[in-house]
């Protein structure tokens, strides 16, 4: 891996699966202790750590609800007594996301969106900053997504939270920039992954045709992106958005 960061901790949310594995176990190849998390699917998850293990790489699962104030402080303690103040926290972990006139959606639609993007990272930030200030380094990745910069239709919810998510990331890196902790966004385009194994293979076929690289980006493209915003070399980079989407959105 290019960036290192031994000694490091990092928790990932959402890594039991999809793109929050690949973001844990890059992490953990540039040598990371890495704290992955999951919310139901137990079977799965120790599944994922014992191919994590198994790699040669350091980490621990942790179950919780990172939407709930109670279990991110829980989750957050049982990690810094396991593996020490975590350093690193990537916020990726997601609700199912339906696409639908705005017509349908309910209130609750857009309550377990806000749940997720805003209030999650708010949680996880929260709980995270007494370490990383003392130590006056940190780094705060938010898993976003392009639909915001591609004002998708249909995803009212989604996207209005992502946006939500933006402007938290703004301000955070503004605010906490004179303790040298950064605080960054990475938005993957459409990314297929295990839940998107039954996705009509019209809709990947259109989106497809229409990314300029001509290829499906994969789970190691956004962990790559990932490992860089926490590197030491992304020191001076904060309150960004990377879009990683093969110049879909090249602005």
């Amino acid at each position: 891996m290019p960036f290192e960061l031994n000694g490091r901790v990092a928790l990932v949310t959402g890594s039991s699966t999809g793109l929050g594995k690949a973001i844990a176990f890059a992490l953990g190849r540039s040598g990371a202790r890495v704290a992955l998390n999951y919310a139901r699917n137990e079977a799965r998850a120790e599944t994922t750590i014992r191919e994590f293990r198994d790699a040669g790489l350091d980490g621990i699962l942790e179950r919780a609800d990172v939407s709930d104030e109670a279990e991110v402080e829980r989750l957050c303690a049982n990690i810094a007594a396991k593996l020490g103040g975590i350093d690193i926290v990537v916020v990726n972990a997601t609700p199912d996301q339906p696409q639908m006139p705005i017509e349908e959606f309910t209130w609750q639609h857009f309550q377990t969106m806000i749940d997720f993007f805003i209030k999650s990272p708010y949680l996880l930030t929260r709980a995270c900053l007494p370490h990383m200030k003392k130590q006056r380094w940190g780094r705060i990745i938010n898993i976003s997504s392009e639909v915001f910069q591609r004002s998708v239709g249909n995803f009212s919810a989604y996207v209005s939270a992502k946006g939500g998510q933006v402007g938290f990331t703004r301000s955070m890196a503004t605010e906490l920039a004179p303790y040298r902790i950064t605080v960054n966004l990475v938005a993957p385009g459409w990314i297929p992954v295990e839940r998107h194994v039954d996705d009509p293979i019209e809709t990947k076929d259109a989106y497809r045709a229409i990314i300029p690289m001509g290829r499906w980006g994969v789970p190691d493209d956004v962990a790559a992106a990932v490992a860089y915003y926490a590197s030491d070399e992304a020191g001076f980079v904060t309150g960004q958005t990377l879009c990683v989407n093969g110049g879909l959105t090249p602005w």
